[in-house]
């Protein structure tokens, strides 16, 4: 009965995948797994597993280095694609103006001239990096006790589910972080005249409203990059491993570094344009909402409509598959570079094997 049992488990789950199938992975081997605390930790992002590790998977210096990879990863990438997020912020606060991303770039370029374009790019850098460091390093340490809380068996039948988990507790600290920088680059890019730089946007802002102005969209923050982070961790985990599963045309352990960098950017743009999809209504709640003083949430949903929440979609996929594809590899390059402990993709346990009755 218990077999018969668990397996109805593994199968009413909904975030679960579809039927597994065994297949013969080159592992290492138990003594070095155990060695480095790798035994009953096999959640990670795509790559090889080094014997020459400089830390012990979760411990300080672990998570540490992780968040350093967030600093580097939501930083670079999201300072890079600033004239691209300034025109797509235009577009969704004033769409009879900015009527495309091509008309929002000549208008942009015409008014402020090419410098204009990098409007808002000192607080991008910042609240993105408080937000990387808070989003990679905290999804790291509440997956790993996340996973041992619920013990081997169950991280292997529910680890979609445990991605989900870990990822939007990440996801709400970071926006904890994020919040005031983003309130001021979203005023900066969106409100002519208001402010042209951080050091005057910062303290024109709380002299005015005071610190509710950096957190009043913190809200929709949440509505946005929560659903975000969850598809992006998710959706890229569960990616990696079908594409070395699927795709790649051999097992993992013989891949090269630069091969599985090219699989983890390769399933990070789908996650990327999938995080698009589902973010973009708040998104563009939460840049109207810091453009417009005094208004709220559902004020700005009524004013906007069910077809003015996905003004600037195009762009957003564009701007977001880009986006995570290169924070993934960014993030798992610097994995690379400190030789950090990185599991090879899931496998299911021996004793849930054997209680499935699926070896002898």
């Amino acid at each position: 009965m218990y077999p018969n049992s668990l397996t109805h488990l593994a199968r009413a789950n909904p975030f679960s995948a579809p039927l597994f199938t065994l297949q013969k992975v080159e592992e290492p081997s138990q003594s070095l797994a155990a060695e480095h605390g790798l035994s009953k930790r096999t959640l990670a992002a795509a790559a090889v597993t080094d014997s020459d590790i400089s830390c012990e998977f979760g411990s300080m210096k672990y998570y540490a280095l992780c968040g350093f990879g967030g600093i580097l990863s939501c930083g670079i990438t999201h300072t890079a694609v600033v004239p691209l997020d300034l025109v797509k912020c235009r577009l969704q606060v004033d769409p009879d103006k900015y009527k495309s991303i091509f008309k929002g770039f000549s208008i942009t370029i015409k008014e402020d001239g090419m410098r204009g374009l990098a409007k808002g790019w000192a607080p991008t850098f910042i609240g993105y990096s408080m937000q990387g460091l808070c989003k990679f390093g905290f999804y790291e340490m509440f997956k790993i006790t996340y996973s041992d809380f619920i013990g081997e068996e169950n991280t292997y039948l529910w680890r979609t589910s445990l991605y989900l988990a870990a990822s939007a507790s990440a996801e709400f600290f970071a926006d904890i972080a994020l919040a005031p920088m983003e309130a001021c680059k979203v005023r900066i890019q969106t409100c002519p005249g208001y402010a042209s730089n951080l050091r005057q946007c910062a303290p024109k802002m709380f002299a005015e409203e005071g610190l509710w102005a950096f957190y009043k969209g913190v809200v929709p923050l949440w509505m946005r990059q929560i659903p975000y982070t969850m598809m992006k961790f998710a959706c890229f985990e569960r990616t990696v491993e079908l594409l070395y599963k699927h795709v790649v045309p051999k097992p993992r352990a013989e891949c090269s570094k630069s091969e599985q960098l090219v699989v983890t950017f390769v399933a990070g743009y789908i996650a990327g344009v999938f995080c698009a999809i589902v973010s973009h209504p708040a998104d563009s709640v939460v840049s109207v909402l810091n453009k417009e003083s005094g208004s709220s949430a559902i004020g700005v949903l009524k004013k906007l409509g069910p077809k003015g929440v996905w003004k600037g979609l195009v762009a957003r996929i564009i701007m977001i598959g880009t986006l995570t594809a290169l924070q993934w590899f960014i993030y798992d390059s610097v994995k690379v570079y400190f030789r950090l402990p990185r599991p090879p993709p899931p496998e299911m346990p021996e004793s849930l094997k054997k209680k499935l009755g699926l070896t002898e």
